[in-house]
């Protein structure tokens, strides 16, 4: 099995985890059988190695609540959404800002003056 992530999904090396990924949504898969989806608890980074602690899992089903990858391994993060609603509200803005800059009032060439 191959599990690369779905298309919303954000890929990361292992190594690229930092304090700013605690609390958001990751999947990856630690070895050839198996896919895991779950809330990033803790990273904890070792010679050799990354460790990532799941939130909620101890003793759920016998899944084991932390991983070790290696560095170079692709893990996949649900997009931020209060940072993605933050880019949409920037870019947005900035398209309004653009049309006000190119728009000065009524300049149509068929457009009667106003009458004094």
């Amino acid at each position: 099995m191959d599990y690369l992530g779905t298309g919303n999904e954000k890929a990361l090396t292992a190594a690229e985890l930092n304090r700013t990924h605690i609390g958001q949504t990751v999947s990856f898969q630690p070895d050839e059988f198996t896919v895991v989806f779950g809330r990033i608890g803790a990273i904890a980074r070792k010679e050799g190695g990354v460790t990532i602690a799941l939130e909620g899992v101890d003793g759920a089903g016998g899944l084991p609540s932390h991983y070790s990858l290696p560095p170079s391994q692709n893990v996949y993060l649900q997009p931020d959404m209060l940072t993605n609603t933050e880019s949409t509200i920037k870019d947005l803005f900035g398209k309004v800002q653009e049309n006000l800059r190119g728009h000065k009032g009524d300049q149509r060439p068929d457009a009667e003056p106003p009458n004094v």
